[in-house]
């Protein structure tokens, strides 16, 4: 007898729940425990997993599963395929959709590419880590935590990391933003926003433990006082009003990454 089950969380340990009905397999019997992911049997009981997301519109939850077997029939082994960026986010406002595969094994990311858009007509941007790398991204880099927070996940996944701060890695990531300071005009609304949200995901990522889309929308809302994100994508903010709040955040920012530098260097001198 085989019964498909699913691995529960459990207080202590995790569990399998058996129904009770069923003809074999009676308490107190040894069983024997593997993952049948790679089974086609069992692709039928998979359903795309949501994280940070309440609900999503049904032709997205088609394109997910879509692009889920498209990068099956490519990548022999892998650990999750995670589908995040603005294609999660609520609407039809995207243009491409970043999908993450997580696997040890060498790909063709261009060939992965090609297949997706030719299965969906959607332009794809792949993105191959293995779980160290992610592991390492999540606890160093405020945009690796946000891309996770809010995603369509192939598998279920608990990544626990310890938040590190590397600040000189983080003043690399911030100089990136200044772009817009420098050439403001010369960005379309969607650079704009993108360097935008880049500079906040660190300004929190030094306050706070985790951050999260979610968050990072809500603190560039208060910060620019805007009602939807969109009015930067639009490029409908007064550009005056903008980069003054802008700067102010930046100044703040490169502030305290400074202070972690002289404070690293102190204690290696320390030590």
């Amino acid at each position: 007898m085989e019964i498909i089950a699913r691995v529960s969380n459990g207080t202590n340990m995790d569990q399998i729940y058996l129904p009770k009905n069923r003809y074999a397999l009676p308490v107190g019997s040894y069983v024997f425990v593997k993952p049948v992911e790679t089974s086609p049997q069992i692709k039928k009981f998979m359903k795309p997993i949501l994280y940070g997301i309440k609900s999503i519109e049904p032709i997205k939850m088609t394109i997910a599963e879509s692009i889920f077997e498209c990068v099956e029939k490519q990548v022999e082994e892998y650990q999750n395929i995670i589908i995040t960026g603005s294609f999660v986010e609520k609407g039809f406002c995207f243009q491409d959709i970043d999908v993450v595969l997580i696997t040890e094994k060498k790909v063709e990311e261009e060939h992965i590419k090609k297949k997706i858009e030719d299965s969906t007509g959607i332009k794809a941007h792949i993105i191959v880590l293995t779980a160290k790398t992610l592991l390492q991204g999540i606890s160093t880099d405020p945009l690796y935590q946000s891309m996770i927070s809010t995603c369509i996940s192939r598998k279920r996944f608990l990544y626990k990391t310890r938040k590190k701060l590397l600040y000189k890695i983080l003043d690399l990531h911030l100089l990136r933003s200044e772009i817009v300071l420098e050439t403001y005009d010369g960005l379309d609304g969607d650079e704009k926003y993108y360097w935008t949200r880049n500079m906040i995901a660190i300004h929190l990522f030094l306050k706070k433990e985790k951050v999260s889309n979610s968050m990072i929308t809500e603190e560039i809302k208060n910060i620019f006082n805007i009602k939807e994100i969109s009015e930067i994508k639009k490029n409908i903010i007064d550009k005056k009003t903008f980069l003054k709040k802008y700067k102010r955040i930046y100044d703040i920012t490169f502030k305290k990454i400074m202070e972690g530098i002289r404070n690293e260097s102190k204690q290696k001198q320390n030590n």
